[in-house]
């Protein structure tokens, strides 16, 4: 066998997974010898590599993960001593040391008095957890109405059946339906979608937090237990909004007795380079959803974040909250999370976020100079690029376009050009960058040099 031969042979793992493995969000059909499953074998610090032996820039740190980089041995051998340890206890009666320091630590972190920490394995059951939560804690108030929750259009707040329900994005959920019932959509805050708003966030944010006001009127106040959104939003291409945007939303959640959740699964622990973005972005919720970047990626972990006013209802006598994981508040991974939290003290990584945020944004704004970007938008290490058909007139691409670039030259021409990031049409097309928070200036230059090139090809397809 050549040389030739040998790197595009099937490795045991792609051939396996061709056969065997159930991919997450990804179509499966037509996966051969010619179109193999790409498979990664190893990570260190901002790169990956393949089973080809190729080198990746990983320009969405795993799936908005991997803040401190890939290979922190530091990481793995604190996971590793609490394995040896104790690799195993539930937190329902019970804890560890590992989950309550870790517990104590997140209460000390959070904003204001959001102190009472219940742990998930991940983002969606933190969702799923924080609308039980408003649902139970209304009806121990003797407000058994309160029940619905107001989210964004667009924005995506995870796969369970209630996580669901309150995503915005109706061609994820359409398979699925009837999801559970009480979830309602307001506006975002796109300002490039909303060009009458053009030089003027600040009125695109009154206007849009006014529609959240008037979605809870047109419900009824007192059916309304919470608004959930995230700091910058992820899908429809991290869409930003100004802090008046944020005040006014939680004046008007006090005014209406609705909770406010912070859905902070891809923006906390260091993304837009504070420990939870809503301080960044001036606003104290009433509950924080988190997880992904708690661990670095070195054990599956999430939370929920309750403020004094939330649990103080739960700690009557006699009162239960009925909900839990088998793998919340693992003690694995919630060793891990304490060791990523000290590794980010440590190397500074939310000032780092600070110190390049916008020579990030600068870097990438250089590609406006293509026909295909007509929009580059973002905060700390969260950006996108949004894709049109015509800049003058901002056209979005028909079915057909999004067909041949978002799902089939993208992400394959991307990757082969040596960077892995996130072409996502969940909304408009966008191309979604957030590296790990270790990468730098030299980092940047790659990015855009590779998504340059890239998009001049993709230009050709339109």
């Amino acid at each position: 066998m050549t040389a030739l031969e040998q790197s595009t042979a099937l490795s045991p793992a792609a051939a396996a997974a061709g056969k065997h493995l159930w991919m997450h969000f990804a179509r499966m059909h037509g996966r051969d010898e010619q179109n193999p499953i790409p498979v990664i074998t190893r990570g260190e610090g901002v790169y990956l590599w393949d089973d080809r032996g190729r080198r990746i820039l990983d320009g969405l740190a795993g799936l908005f993960v991997v803040q401190a980089g890939h290979g922190r041995r530091e990481l793995a051998e604190v996971a590793a001593k609490q394995a040896a340890e104790l690799a195993y206890f539930p937190v329902w009666g019970y804890t560890t040391p590992p989950a309550a320091e870790l517990a104590e630590r997140l209460a000390h972190l959070a904003p204001g008095d959001l102190n009472r920490v219940f742990f998930t394995s991940g983002g969606g059951e933190a969702i799923e957890s924080a609308w039980k939560v408003a649902k139970q804690y209304f009806k121990l108030r003797g407000k058994p109405l309160k029940h619905k929750v107001i989210s964004r259009m667009t924005a995506y707040h995870g796969t369970p059946h209630g996580a669901m329900a309150i995503t915005g994005l109706p061609m994820m959920k359409k398979d699925f339906e009837p999801l559970a019932p009480g979830g309602f959509r307001v506006p975002n805050t796109n300002l490039y979608r909303h060009p009458e708003f053009d030089g003027d966030p600040e009125a695109l944010g009154r206007w849009a937090a006014d529609r959240v006001e008037e979605a809870i009127l047109f419900e009824g106040a007192d059916t309304v237990a919470a608004v959930v959104l995230e700091p910058v939003q992820n899908s429809g291409g991290c869409l930003t909004a100004p802090n008046s945007y944020f005040a006014r939303v939680r004046e008007i959640c006090d005014k209406h007795d609705v909770l406010m959740v912070s859905d902070e699964v891809i923006n906390a622990f260091g993304r837009h380079g504070h420990t939870f973005a809503c301080e960044k972005f001036g606003y104290v919720p009433d509950l924080i959803t988190c997880a992904k970047g708690m661990t670095s990626g070195y054990g599956p972990l999430g939370a929920m974040i309750a403020s004094e006013k939330v649990i103080e209802p739960f700690l009557a006598p006699g009162v239960t909250f009925p909900h839990g994981y088998t793998w919340g508040g693992h003690p694995v991974s919630a060793a891990a999370a304490l060791a990523n939290l000290d590794l980010m003290e440590r190397e500074g990584l939310n000032q780092r976020v600070l110190a390049n945020q916008d020579a990030f944004g600068d870097t990438l704004r250089k590609l406006l100079d293509l026909p295909i970007v007509g929009d580059v938008r973002g905060d700390g290490y969260f950006w996108a690029i949004e894709l049109v058909k015509d800049k003058d007139t901002r056209e979005t691409f028909g079915p057909d376009e999004r067909e041949r670039l978002v799902k089939q030259f993208l992400p394959g021409a991307l990757f082969d050009n040596g960077l892995y990031c996130r072409p996502d049409d969940r909304g408009d097309v966008v191309v979604q960058l957030a590296p790990p928070l270790t990468a730098g200036q030299t980092e940047f230059d790659a990015m855009e040099q590779i998504l340059r090139g890239t998009l001049e090809e993709a230009w050709k397809l339109v």
